[in-house]
């Protein structure tokens, strides 16, 4: 019996702007000058509040956190592209995104100096998932989330969920792929291609060609797009929130960008990757190819550049501010909620900490 094809699968690659800002007048969202300047104060908001806090986790002012330098367009595109009523469900390198959708900065300051108090929301955001540590693991919330809303009935709602080219290699991120794929659910998986899972390069974490193609396994739309791109990213992330608000289901959209710095900052980039493979993406890297593409638009100058920076800093000084006034925190907290019940190994552990502290203060 002869071999009969039964299917063939395209994977197309989406860029709108090129390296040098210009942008394809057939594909160019018409956003508005208002908002296409709020993408990039997002963008810049992101990019410096990353800096402050890697200087103070050098200074030991807070803990180890994941650095999302270079992946700005990657998360705040898709933002910008998410209705009021939809989800997102993150990891750690999603900070552009989280600020977008309203979450304050000074939470970012909390939880990765270990408070729980970084999850809790404000009054009126709604729709965060709380950060997601563990390789992986929040596709499979998000899916459920979205067959949840499908079983009540919610309707024009979606959910965004972001992970790293690493995790499309662990079974939860297929499984939820999957489930959604069967049951059409309303999902935007967003894979960040930033060519390295920790310290294993993209060309040994899978040999498939683009992550965008495992998306056919699941019978889900798949596509691979500029992920140093912002127009790119908010153009294939709107596209896709409207075919899964419509019922037309879930895609998953591999971002290709860089992660310009360490994986987390208890990582050291220098030992598993060449100098000339960084400079090289630093020339790539999103912010100059977007303020570029304003300034060719007439809606950007260096004033303006320098009043943004000005104003960002001054807020990011005063939530750094506001965050090392608190001192309400019980340093001892991470004890009363690790087990259920009373544990006497870790009460005594309770004690040696308290008692280190005040010999260490003593010792001050």
């Amino acid at each position: 019996m002869p071999l009969t094809e039964l299917q063939t699968h395209t994977i197309h690659h989406l860029r709108i702007l090129d390296e040098e800002g210009n942008a394809d007048p057939d594909l160019e969202p018409d956003l508005g000058e208002e908002t296409l300047i709020e993408i990039y104060r997002a963008m810049v908001r992101a990019r410096e509040l990353d800096a402050r806090m890697l200087k103070l986790q050098r200074q030991g002012r807070i803990g180890t956190f994941g650095p999302t330098t270079g992946q700005e367009a990657a998360v705040v595109g898709p933002a910008f592209a998410m209705g009021e009523r939809d989800w997102l469900v993150t990891a750690f390198r999603e900070l552009g995104a989280r600020l977008v959708r309203g979450e304050p900065a000074i939470n970012s300051l909390l939880f990765h100096n270990g408070y729980e108090e970084g999850n809790v929301l404000p009054e009126g955001v709604e729709r965060i998932t709380p950060i997601s540590i563990i390789v992986g693991s929040q596709p499979l919330h998000a899916t459920g989330i979205a067959w949840a809303m499908q079983y009540r009935g919610e309707k024009d709602t979606a959910v965004v969920t972001f992970f790293g080219d690493g995790a499309t290699s662990q079974g939860d991120v297929y499984e939820a792929m999957n489930f959604a794929g069967v049951w059409n659910s309303p999902v935007v998986f967003i894979a960040q291609n930033n060519q390295w899972a920790i310290s294993v390069p993209r060309s040994q974490q899978t040999a498939t060609p683009t992550l965008a193609q495992k998306a056919i396994a699941a019978g889900i739309e798949g596509i691979q797009v500029d992920g140093n791109d912002v127009l790119a990213m908010y153009v294939a992330a709107r596209d896709a929130l409207e075919r899964a608000r419509s019922g037309g289901g879930p895609t998953l959209i591999e971002a290709v960008t860089y992660r310009l710095l360490m994986h987390t900052t208890a990582d050291d980039p220098k030992k598993y990757r060449k100098e000339e493979e960084e400079q090289a993406a630093w020339e790539r890297e999103p912010l100059p190819r977007y303020r570029r593409y304003l300034e060719k638009k007439g809606v950007w100058d260096e004033a303006k550049q320098e009043a943004l920076e000005t104003g960002i800093k001054a807020e990011i000084d005063a939530v750094v501010k506001e965050f090392e006034a608190r001192t309400d925190f019980a340093p001892e907290l991470l004890f009363d909620h690790t087990f259920g019940t009373e544990n006497r190994e870790l009460q005594r552990q309770r004690r040696e900490f308290l008692a280190n502290r005040t010999e260490e203060a003593d010792h001050a």
